[in-house]
């Protein structure tokens, strides 16, 4: 299959401007400064059955659209770069291999909403990759593809680079606004929405690095073609990073759809020393667990719910007949419990409930019980928080718990 968001990746030199433009890049972005709408750089997008690749899959077309276009107010878009689900390496790898690809994007979206300034705002510990993004940003302003009258079109938009201090929280994107904001990284109750009032309460839409990154080659090459390459409700290729138990490890770009047991079997070589697949977590630690006779699905957004998770991040991984389903939940939930920010009761002492209950299991004092009290627990945790960790915390519960439920009696 052709490479897409990983063509350039082993090139040398692969993140300076000279070799992105080798390549074509800012090609999309005069073109569209040359001869196209704002409205139609969205109706293209939105045609290309592009989907956020943070998480939620919500079309990216669409979340544009909903900033309103008749506000006074000043809009923004802010790149969400904080990259912090366990077992996701795909952003920062754009980050460190690719910058350019991913401020074309973002200089796209940003002419697309009418925004005049962006915010990348990246994972503090991305040394590497923040060093390269702020030198893409610099090498950039230098050639006019950002600041005023970009490319002698009338569009001005500059670009600002801001690192947070590590929290998962501020991945969710009110969060991020916040910590954007100088404030604690505390999500905000929803309504308003971002798209109305985001950034210091102004127009906002929040895009993840991978999404954006597709938005130049959507331009150059078509809706049409992007839409070919994916499912009929979900258009494109994935970076897929796969770990765990596998005998190669690494982050794969695969068409959307492509079956989870080929990706395991076929790119990442198997499992370790032959043995036997036990689970797989399809989309990062936040999604739900998948059993042996499970994984022969698709990997896209419908088709996973469907069988009961989330394509996420699309992190896999892979957990063999050795593996402890106690220890790895309890190493999930103990990640949880640390990054909670503490604003919702069920969230901040449900988490820690959680882990005091699996420790004791996997200490070999549990109770007959205990796998019936993680469910409860979960369950009072699930849809009565502010933002979706509390939910992220309770879907490995419920469905290592219920999978896996022998394991847990077994030790207690």
């Amino acid at each position: 299959m052709e490479k897409i968001l990983t063509k350039n990746f082993d090139k040398p030199g692969s993140h300076t401007l000279k070799v992105y433009e080798e390549g074509g890049g800012y090609e999309a972005l005069r073109t569209v400064l040359s001869s196209w709408t704002p409205e139609q750089v969205a109706a293209e997008v939105k045609r290309s059955n592009l989907r956020g690749r943070g998480g939620a899959g919500f079309p990216t077309g669409m979340k544009w659209g909903f900033v309103p276009k008749d506000s006074p107010k000043e809009k923004y878009l802010c790149v969400n770069a904080d990259e912090g689900e366990p077992g996701t390496f795909k952003d920062r790898m754009i980050l460190e291999r690719d910058p350019h690809m991913l401020l074309e994007g973002a200089i796209l979206a940003s002419y697309a909403i009418s925004a005049g300034k962006a915010y990348i705002y990246i994972r503090g510990e991305f040394a590497l990759g923040g060093e390269r993004m702020e030198a893409a940003v610099s090498e950039a302003y230098a050639r006019n593809y950002l600041g005023q009258n970009i490319l002698k079109s009338g569009f001005n938009l500059d670009v600002a680079v801001h690192y947070g201090a590590g929290a998962y929280i501020c991945g969710e994107e009110t969060a991020l606004l916040e910590s954007l904001e100088g404030k604690k990284g505390w999500p905000r109750v929803r309504p308003p929405f971002p798209a109305v009032a985001g950034l210091f309460r102004c127009p906002t839409v929040i895009n993840n690095v991978e999404t954006l990154a597709n938005v130049p080659h959507i331009i150059n090459q078509g809706a049409e073609w992007f839409a070919s390459l994916g499912t009929e409700k979900s258009g494109g290729t994935k970076l897929f990073p796969i770990s765990g138990r596998v005998n190669r490890p690494g982050l794969y770009e695969l068409p959307l759809g492509t079956p989870l047991r080929r990706m395991i079997e076929e790119e990442a070589a198997g499992v370790i020393g032959g043995k036997r697949i036990k689970g797989v977590i399809p989309g990062g630690a936040s999604c739900p667990v998948l059993t042996e006779k499970e994984i022969d699905v698709p990997m896209d957004f419908d088709s996973l719910a469907r069988a009961g998770s989330m394509l996420g991040s699309g992190a896999v991984i892979v957990l063999d007949e050795e593996t402890s389903m106690v220890k790895t939940l309890l190493n999930l939930e103990r990640f949880f419990a640390h990054e909670s920010c503490g604003q919702c009761t069920p969230c901040r002492e449900g988490t820690r409930w959680i882990v005091q209950v699996l420790t004791r299991i996997a200490n070999g004092k549990g109770t007959d019980g205990d796998p019936d009290l993680l469910l409860d627990i979960a369950d009072h945790m699930a849809g009565r928080t502010v933002c979706p960790l509390g939910d992220a915390a309770a879907g490995p519960v419920k469905s290592f718990v219920t999978k896996f439920r022998q394991e847990f009696m077994s030790l207690s």
